[in-house]
């Protein structure tokens, strides 16, 4: 049995996971795979480690896109796959592989088979950090081609392949990364009196920022504050005179993230004062939530319902981060789950997607985005 071509496709990806802006590799592969299509019914840009792929209707009328990520994460694969990640350190265990032959497959369809709109394919870099999404929305090339509305999927290990999960409005929360430096005095172990231990503030900190989300948000809002690493100290009889506190923040509304952040500042200065230290925070990547759009997320189950493609679920919002919701903020459109049917998780080492469910996906795109090239 011969092996799907996006398949194969994924599994290449799969093996040269690249960090954020660092995708020099995988633009390469895409590029030379777009190469081997047909010229004269695409246009091709680059934008910094992502690209811009526009392919051209017969009349076209507006231009619909579909956008995919394409970095992977600092994760040590530990899979058992004939076809692991060739890079130590890093993975592709958010399934951007997966989402790349996707979008392959689906602009592959659409080259060799012209409906009269325009079609914008985007193959955006740092995702998972520092964030692309944002500044490839500003860029020149955006605003010259900026579709009319624009669609993207996730891959979900929790369901079934065969079935995708969506909803209109709320569909992942905003985030934010947060990075805290504390500063006091280190010393000899056996004289903490003339230090200021920020071992021991750290650990006040992070008590104290667990009170944030149980006291200060509505009980019927949502919200986490998560400490992912906490790193400080050289060794054993040493004081550490510095400590960091790496994590993120997750809130389902806007103005949620603004009164969290409020008190996490305040939180630091009580620190500041009661441990006489130094302290400084920094909050990364921020990323806006991801909005589907009440009508055309309508019409889309309505349409997967009508043709029978897949089975639907309805879904809860979840506190993942995606910054895909810029995009949602400016141009209409929706986002939704992939079913893929893994044991582990999403960032999880042993991650292990069915492949099936690329083609499965391919075969849905396809036929929706045909549906609405020729309205």
């Amino acid at each position: 049995m011969n092996m799907s071509p996006y398949i194969k496709i994924r599994r290449e990806l799969h093996q040269i996971p690249e960090l954020g802006f660092q995708e020099f590799k995988t633009q390469s592969y895409l590029l030379s795979y777009l190469e081997s299509l047909p010229q004269d019914r695409m246009t091709i840009k680059k934008w910094k480690t992502g690209l811009f792929v526009k392919v051209h209707g017969l009349k076209p009328k507006k231009t619909i896109g579909y956008r995919t990520d394409i970095d992977g994460l600092p994760i040590e694969e530990e899979t058992d796959l004939p076809f692991p990640s060739s890079h130590p350190g890093k993975m592709h265990a958010c399934g951007h592989d997966f989402h790349m032959s996707i979008a392959l497959g689906v602009l592959s369809y659409f080259v060799e088979n012209q409906i009269n709109d325009d079609l914008l394919f985007i193959f955006q870099p740092a995702e998972e950090g520092p964030g692309g999404a944002e500044p490839m929305l500003k860029s020149e090339i955006m605003q010259e081609w900026k579709p009319d509305m624009i669609f993207a999927l996730h891959i979900a290990p929790e369901y079934p392949v065969g079935a995708i999960a969506i909803k209109e409005g709320l569909l992942f929360a905003n985030t934010s990364e947060l990075f805290i430096d504390l500063k006091g005095k280190g010393g000899h172990a056996a004289y903490p009196h003339q230090t200021n231990d920020m071992v021991i503030a750290a650990c006040s900190l992070v008590s104290q920022l667990q009170t944030i989300v149980s006291r200060n948000v509505d009980p019927l809002d949502s919200a986490v504050v998560t400490i992912g690493k906490i790193s400080g100290g050289t060794v054993q009889n040493i004081i550490a005179e510095k400590a960091r506190l790496d994590g993120t923040i997750r809130t389902l509304s806007a103005e949620s993230m603004k009164k969290v952040k409020q008190r996490i500042e305040a939180v630091v200065k009580g620190i500041e004062i009661g441990f006489e230290c130094q302290a400084s925070i920094n909050y990364g990547s921020m990323y806006y939530q991801v909005f589907n759009h009440k009508e055309l997320t309508n019409e889309f189950v309505n349409f997967i319902q009508s043709e029978t493609i897949v089975e639907v679920i309805e879904c809860r919002e979840a506190m993942t981060g995606e910054d895909f919701g810029y995009m949602l903020k400016e141009i209409p459109g929706f986002m939704f789950w992939l079913g893929v049917d893994s044991p582990f998780g999403l960032h999880h080492s042993k991650l292990n997607p069915k492949e099936d469910a690329i083609q499965i996906a391919i075969d849905l795109m396809t036929k929706y985005m045909d549906f609405k090239g020729r309205e």
